[in-house]
């Protein structure tokens, strides 16, 4: 079977189709990353009704995207899927319930399909398709593509629609804004006197300890920005202050901890004004890739060649030794100092080149 045109035939971009879209991890880079193909299955199938399977961590950012998802519904949970508890009864409550809906296509976008296949299959989809482990088992060769393990993952999900002849709309991210972000961070800019395009931001939070760097870092590398007339500006969630808090002690110069007072619109809002990001490997650098926005990303316990940002010219990635990081802060503070040297370095050439482009 060709699916390329089987596809075509059973999902007529003139006719009204169901696709449920199976993605239930938590972080905001791991729903950034579905979005090119989110764009381009909304292309290719603009009468389809699009239904995302998620978290309830994605559900409101979700409404961000009524351009590519028309529905959501809460994964229930599954055996192997660590995200969730499994609570059989009420798995099998939603598989009852979703297979009444009669999707016409289920798309397994959640990873390798080692656990979560067969429950894309379960949904009771006229066709499913997604990816498998390379020496696993193939639920159909014409419908699943072995895992492209070697990819970005941004190219995982394009691999995909491009194996079952879906055109595509570009490798790029986004992130819609909404007027409440702008009049949000209108009032925020005011009060904190910050000036659009003078400002840097720096983010020290990550979701995981192994994922920091070190607090001395950042505040060693916020120093020297502002020594050269930037404005620093702090940023993370409410639980992430006490990072920013720490940074902000460690510095000489005076920075605005905005930790906990942006939620993540303002946040964007935040970020499209400035001049750059310095982050560790979190979701806000998939953020300011989003909104094309230059960086330099810190990546120590993660693969960046996966989660790294595409543009590798207008975000930066410095790679550290597992001794220069540690879940506390205050040890070990002298460790890697060769990776501050990268850090400044890279963003002296991405400050260079803003303000030669603005010439």
């Amino acid at each position: 079977m060709n699916y390329s045109s089987d596809l075509s035939n059973r999902l007529d971009k003139g006719m009204s189709s169901r696709i449920v879209i199976v993605r239930s991890l938590p972080g905001l880079g791991d729903l950034l990353c579905l979005v090119p193909a989110l764009r381009a299955l909304r292309n290719a199938f603009p009468a389809a009704t699009m239904t995302l399977i998620g978290l309830p961590q994605t559900h409101q950012l979700m409404t961000r995207f009524r351009h590519c998802i028309d529905n959501w519904l809460e994964f229930p949970g599954y055996p192997g899927i660590p995200e969730v508890p499994f609570i059989a009864y009420k798995t099998l409550a939603f598989l009852t319930q979703v297979q009444q809906l009669k999707f016409d296509l289920a798309l397994q976008m959640h990873g390798n399909g080692s656990c979560i296949n067969s429950f894309a299959l379960l949904l009771g989809a006229k066709q499913t398709a997604g990816c498998y482990p390379a020496n696993g088992v193939c639920p159909d060769p014409n419908l699943f593509l072995p895992y492209p393990e070697q990819e970005p993952e941004i190219w995982r999900h394009l691999s995909l629609l491009k194996f079952l002849g879906i055109p595509l709309q570009g490798e790029q991210m986004e992130f819609p804004l909404e007027a409440e972000d702008e009049k949000m961070f209108t009032a925020i800019a005011a009060k904190y006197q910050l000036i659009e395009g003078r400002y840097i931001c720096i983010h020290p939070g990550a979701n995981h300890p192994t994922r920091r760097w070190h607090t001395r870092h950042f505040a060693t590398v916020a120093d020297r920005l502002a020594t050269q007339g930037w404005q620093i500006v702090l940023t993370g969630t409410q639980s992430e202050r006490t990072l920013t808090q720490q940074v902000s002690r460690l510095m000489h110069a005076s920075a605005v901890n905005l930790a906990g007072e942006t939620n993540l619109g303002v946040m964007a809002v935040l970020l499209q004004r400035s001049r750059l990001l310095i982050s560790n490997d979190t979701g806000v650098s998939h953020l300011a890739a989003a909104l094309a926005i230059p960086s330099v990303v810190v990546f120590s316990n993660s693969d960046p060649h996966r989660w790294a940002p595409l543009d590798r010219q207008l975000h930066r990635v410095v790679s550290v030794s597992r001794n220069g990081l540690t879940s506390q802060p205050e040890l070990k503070v002298n460790s890697d100092p060769a990776s501050v040297t990268r850090v400044l370095s890279e963003a002296a050439e991405l400050l260079q080149q803003e303000v030669a482009y603005a010439y």
